[in-house]
């Protein structure tokens, strides 16, 4: 399995606090960029399509104010990561055409400068401890009242809500990978208040207990886990 890591610079060092929004246009404009089919095949608007990347940031440094994040260096640092290899190359080629472009940033620009290939090493047990590379969203739709309800490790229901995320997106995407024996434990976890497309939203760091077969948890470790994965939340590195 592989994951790109992306470095940009920064003209000044603070970005947005609703980065999320600056990171999804910039792959947006790469994808464009590589194919306006495949922009259609991810992000056409009149359909409900549910990607199979996801990504994390890292801020050096970082100091969040009511509007912005101030950053001790110029520049962040992007994980990207999808278990879908075909993908993952397009993805590649959809970056390779956005370096060394500065890309706007309120009032402030982004500039990729790097794409580093790292390899991830494949899970061969039944049980891994992994820590959050950015937070989890446990989310349950209500058809009832047509609203979305957010669950942390706080809640009784975190767990069963990260089972039924992870079975949901395994059936959109059409693969028979068992879910038997999977559980999320957590080990040494914090709720947190996530800033999510403009909103806050109950969220979950720290660290985690996964169990599950191996082919799950290798799928899980380039997919990432709950809800708005490809907004940048739910990735995860293997401490133990």
């Amino acid at each position: 399995m592989t994951r790109f890591q992306l470095k940009f610079t920064l003209e000044t060092p603070e970005i947005p606090i609703d980065v999320d929004c600056v990171i999804v246009s910039f792959l947006k404009a790469g994808v464009q960029r590589v194919s306006p089919e495949w922009f259609d095949q991810l992000y056409n608007k009149k359909k409900s399509i549910i990607k199979m990347y996801s990504w994390s940031c890292y801020y050096p440094g970082a100091k969040f104010t009511k509007d912005k994040i101030l950053l001790d260096e110029n520049y962040f640092s992007v994980t990207f990561s999808d278990p879908d290899m075909k993908e993952l190359l397009q993805f590649y080629n959809a970056f390779r055409l956005m370096l060394r472009e500065p890309y706007p940033m309120n009032h402030n620009s982004m500039t990729l400068k790097e794409i580093r290939i790292q390899e991830l090493p494949d899970i061969m047990d039944s049980e891994v401890i992994v820590k959050l590379k950015s937070s989890l969203i446990a989310r349950r739709h209500n058809s009832e009242d047509n609203k979305d309800h957010y669950y942390t490790w706080e809640d009784s229901e975190f767990s069963e809500v990260i089972r039924e995320n992870v079975k949901f997106f395994l059936e959109k995407q059409g693969l028979p990978l068992s879910m038997e024996n999977f559980s999320v434990t957590p080990v040494k976890a914090k709720k947190i208040v996530a800033r999510v497309w403009r909103r806050p939203i109950d969220a979950t760091i720290g660290i985690l207990k996964l169990t599950g077969s191996p082919e799950l948890l290798n799928f899980l470790y380039a997919s990432a886990l709950g809800s708005r994965r490809s907004e940048g939340h739910g990735l995860w590195d293997i401490i133990w």
